[in-house]
């Protein structure tokens, strides 16, 4: 099969399937969650594949969705409807991006995400849809847009941290890094960047060796302890919160400002703390003053020394 977003490779038993727009950190398009699940149904569907690996070319695993395509253009578009705006419109389109992103944790063979860099924002989320997380020790994971302009559609936090931790993501936005993941329990393990490729393969190999029937078997089992808990009304909840996250005065205001000032400007300042503003409901958005920029770029496209990085050509 032929993709725009995704490299597919079937070796050993194992399908690694690789996120490749490695010039925006992997970010998420318009195309890229329709060729996931494209890709993981065509795993499930050889008899090959015993386990499915899921990847990031270049200095990421995936930013999130690309907030430079979706943010900066002033144009009305699926992500910011005229007002009034239709929720079910909304819900109908990002709905599915969860139900493809979720094809990796309703795949009935096992998934593993291998994280090195950021697994942000969107990004987390489709980490978290994966079985297995395995981490660098210094890669990044959260999700930075609940504090303005998203909220996590397949709402796997609570699932995979509890209340508690969960809520100390999402009440934030923070990001924590592979050793904070594994001592929180959301990564089964976190090594150094040079060892992530061979502690990924160690346990895809070894489950690789057991019969296709018995993992289906084993991963159902697990599974419907979580849809016994509700995952699906709690991601019917999420879809549709982040609609109105995007069309709140608060999110207006986030797609206002990276229309002015690029969406470096509004993530820096999103993800530094900095309060956001709050506009009273009946705000004209598009006549609000807007300060300058506090921050020249997002934390999570600084490496873990802070200093900024590289920019890219």
């Amino acid at each position: 099969m032929h993709f725009s977003t995704l490299l597919v490779d079937v070796r050993d038993r194992i399908a690694t399937i690789t996120l490749n727009r490695p010039e925006r950190l992997n970010a998420i398009n318009d195309e890229m969650p329709r060729e996931l699940r494209a890709a993981v149904e065509a795993a499930e569907a050889d008899r090959r594949v015993h386990v499915i690996m899921l990847a990031g070319a270049g200095d990421a695993f995936c930013a999130g969705y690309d907030l430079k395509l979706y943010a900066e253009k002033k144009s009305i578009d699926n992500v910011i409807q005229p007002m009034p705006w239709d929720p079910m419109r909304d819900y109908a389109l990002m709905r599915r991006n969860t139900d493809d992103f979720m094809s990796l944790w309703r795949a009935h063979k096992p998934t593993i995400a291998k994280v090195h860099g950021y697994a942000a924002a969107g990004g987390s989320d489709i980490a978290l849809c994966c079985d297995f997380i395995l981490m660098a020790e210094d890669a990044r994971i959260g999700y930075m847009p609940a504090r303005v302009w998203g909220c996590p559609t397949t709402a796997m936090w609570v699932y995979r941290l509890g209340a508690q931790r969960a809520k100390r993501m999402l009440l934030t936005g923070d990001l924590i890094d592979g050793k904070t993941a594994k001592d929180w329990g959301l990564a089964l393990d976190a090594v150094p960047a040079r060892k992530l490729n061979a502690a990924v393969d160690a346990l895809a190999t070894r489950m690789a060796g057991v019969p296709k029937n018995q993992l289906m078997m084993m991963k159902l089992v697990v599974n419907q302890t979580f849809d016994q808990m509700g995952l699906n009304a709690t991601q019917t909840l999420a879809t549709l919160f982040d609609g109105v996250t995007r069309h709140s005065p608060e999110g207006l205001w986030f797609k206002r400002y990276a229309e002015e000032y690029g969406f470096a400007a509004a993530t820096g300042w999103r993800d530094s703390g900095r309060p956001i503003p709050e506009p009273e409901p009946g705000t004209d958005i598009a006549t609000m003053p807007l300060e300058p920029p506090g921050e020249s770029r997002s934390k999570w496209s600084r490496r873990g020394s802070g200093k900024p990085a590289r920019r890219r050509k």
